[in-house]
């Protein structure tokens, strides 16, 4: 079979089941696996769909509930929350997003930081009530259950009044041509204020997260210092970032 009419089953079978999955395609088609998701990656880089680990979905995910997304990719989540909570010096002031990767940020602060964290996420709130020696800032606002965090005009204008060391950013897609974007319009201003009101942004991007777009801009790549990746992301999916002097952390 010719690279192009695989190209052209493996977006018919995306359309029929809503996702691909590349192991099973591999074998149908009697190719190696590296050659379906090669394929995929290809069809990514043209807008024709997201990647995710082992296969792909439609462009545009849907919206996941909160309580739901924790189920995905746990394992990848808590090594990148693992790695960013590294990232944070005593006395600093961060930004932490909401989202589950952030969650597992939370979760692996080492219990001597001496630090201030602010947030717009109750679940961030919570996980660090416990916390001996973290301040802990709630930014208000009108609840956005899909990701349990405040947002509206208001929020916006309290993010504005900090000035905080760096932004742990937990994100929807992230692309090296079309940059960091979300499936909400006002979830992506919220998260362009936080990071227009730091000294650094950093991106939590679990397996999911890579190669994949959505329709509403959050912030340029321009504007982002770090990203956090999973050890085992494969490299040319890390070095078109590092071609535009972002950082890499490998959690």
């Amino acid at each position: 079979m010719l690279t192009s009419q695989r190209k052209k089953h493996l977006l018919d079978l995306l359309s029929q089941d809503g996702r691909i999955v590349a192991k099973p395609v591999s074998e149908q088609l009697e190719v190696s696996e590296d050659t379906i998701r090669r394929d995929l990656r290809e069809l990514a880089k043209e807008g024709l769909l997201r990647r995710v680990h082992g296969g792909a979905l439609p462009i545009t995910p849907p919206l996941v509930m909160f309580a739901n997304r924790q189920n995905i990719e746990p394992g990848a989540k808590a090594d990148i929350g693992r790695a960013a909570a590294a990232l944070i010096q005593p006395g600093q002031v961060v930004f932490i997003d909401g989202g589950t990767t952030c969650v597992q940020l939370a979760r692996h602060l080492a219990p001597d930081l001496h630090a201030t964290v602010v947030t717009h996420s109750p679940s961030i709130a919570v996980e660090l009530s416990t916390h001996a020696h973290i301040e802990v800032i709630i930014i208000g606002g009108r609840l956005f259950k899909h990701s349990v965090v405040a947002m509206g005009s208001g929020t916006i204008e309290e993010i504005a009044k900090v000035r905080a060391d760096q932004y742990f950013m937990g994100v929807c897609s992230l692309h090296p041509r079309t940059g960091i974007t979300s499936l909400d319009f006002e979830e992506a201003a919220i998260k362009r204020a936080f990071s227009r009101a730091a000294a650094e942004t950093v991106v939590l991007a679990s397996p999911d997260k890579l190669e994949t777009t959505s329709p509403f801009e959050i912030v340029p790549l321009a504007e982002v210092g770090r990203i956090v990746v999973n050890r085992d992301t494969a490299s040319e999916l890390i070095v078109p970032y590092q071609a535009q002097g972002i950082d890499i952390t490998l959690a």
